[in-house]
């Protein structure tokens, strides 16, 4: 019965990740970005959304959660570092490497829907 309601659980928290992701995105497409891959694999981890405006590339971090300030709580400084070393690897990719100007956000939803994008939430160090 635990294992069941793990699954439960764990289910939910997928869903709920996956619509917070498109509704990011669609916050993302309405500034003008076009949104290049969801949840990319890298070395380093998953990137939930890597979108593109001009030359610019940025890497999106999304995290739901009741408020916006218990949503930003949720990303470590692991993690941060995780997203950077897969971002790395992506930037291999382009015409530019890693010369491509790029910034790494955190995109907050709450329980209602909102979006709050902070821009240049964490550099690569």
């Amino acid at each position: 019965m635990v294992q069941k309601a793990r699954t439960a659980t764990g289910q939910m928290a997928y869903h709920a990740g996956s619509a917070a992701e498109e509704i990011v995105a669609a916050e993302y497409e309405k500034r003008g970005f076009a949104v290049l891959e969801t949840r990319w694999r890298g070395l380093g981890g998953e990137i939930d959304l890597i979108a593109q405006k001009a030359a610019m590339l940025v890497f999106i971090e999304v995290k739901k959660s009741k408020s916006f300030a218990a949503a930003a709580s949720r990303i470590s400084k692991r993690q941060m570092q995780r997203i950077c070393v897969s971002a790395e690897q992506y930037l291999v990719t382009q015409p530019m490497g890693a010369l491509t100007e790029c910034r790494f956000d955190a995109a907050l939803v709450d329980a209602v829907g909102a979006v709050q994008i902070i821009e240049n939430a964490f550099e690569v160090s």
